[in-house]
């Protein structure tokens, strides 16, 4: 297969970008070669020229969401940045919430969403919240979504979860299923999942009292970003909660917001 030419690299990027917002610097050609040239070779097609010609055209059998799947598609694991749930366990706790509702804006394989679940399970127990918290994860990605709600994971995406918590909200596999671990049915009542564009208006899904949207505005170009952060955050109350990555810094918006450590936001109350 031939290697991908510039041309062909603006023209995928063109497409992502003016369909859901996704922005691809030159420096990200490899990544979109190396996710992209598997699928191609198993459809038998001659090159990304082809490809770009199928994922543009309105009969595409649903090939334009495959290539968004993988070129989307980041690691992901349980209790990631850890300091965030503290943080979140701290504020439910201190403002006596009884019936947190959570929204994973970005939530990829579920992975986020659990960890939530498991946490609002536990504060749950201790009688620091009632029993009507919810969550919802969304995500562009319909393989990743079809994946959360199994809630089916390898052990090693598990590994920063405590082994008391593993054991009052997982289910170990056995023989075939060895290796493998399935969140409790008793949390999968409190979350749901559903296929959400963060670049197109968001319906009143809200009000939310905290919202993760980390690991996904690397995506986005600066002008997007902002249009993004204000867009989620007309869904969460004023004086809720809003965690972004670590590593993402400060993302400029229009809505007013105190920080509160690193990639965590209070919004303004009204």
């Amino acid at each position: 297969m031939d290697t991908l030419r510039d041309e062909t690299f603006r023209g995928i990027t063109e497409l992502m970008y003016s369909a859901i917002g996704l922005s691809f610097t030159d420096s990200k050609k490899p990544l979109v070669s190396s996710r992209l040239a598997p699928r191609i070779q198993r459809l038998g097609m001659g090159g990304f020229e082809d490809y770009l010609a199928l994922i543009s055209s309105h009969d595409d059998g649903g090939e334009f969401q495959v290539a968004v799947d993988l070129l989307t598609t980041n690691e992901t694991y349980f209790f990631r940045e850890p300091a965030h749930y503290d943080l979140l366990q701290q504020e439910l706790v201190r403002t006596k919430t009884r019936a947190p509702s959570v929204w994973s804006a970005a939530s990829s394989f579920g992975d986020e969403a659990y960890s939530t679940a498991m946490l609002l399970a536990d504060l749950q127990t201790q009688g620091s919240i009632g029993p009507d918290w919810r969550i919802l994860g969304t995500d562009i990605s319909d393989r990743v979504l079809r994946s959360a709600k199994d809630a089916i994971y390898p052990e090693d995406r598990l590994r920063h979860v405590s082994p008391e918590r593993l054991r009052r909200h997982c289910l170990r596999g056995e023989g075939e299923s060895q290796g493998l671990v399935q969140v409790h049915p008793r949390l999968l009542e409190h979350v749901s999942f559903g296929q959400l564009n963060l670049c197109q208006p968001i319906e009143d899904i809200g009000p939310f009292d905290v919202i993760f949207l980390r690991n996904v505005l690397i995506y986005f170009d600066a002008p997007t970003k902002r249009d993004v952060v204000d867009r989620v955050l007309t869904q969460l109350r004023p004086g809720g909660l809003f965690f972004i990555g670590t590593a993402e810094g400060r993302i400029p918006c229009k809505t007013p917001l105190q920080t509160l450590a690193p990639g965590a936001f209070r919004k303004a109350a009204a």
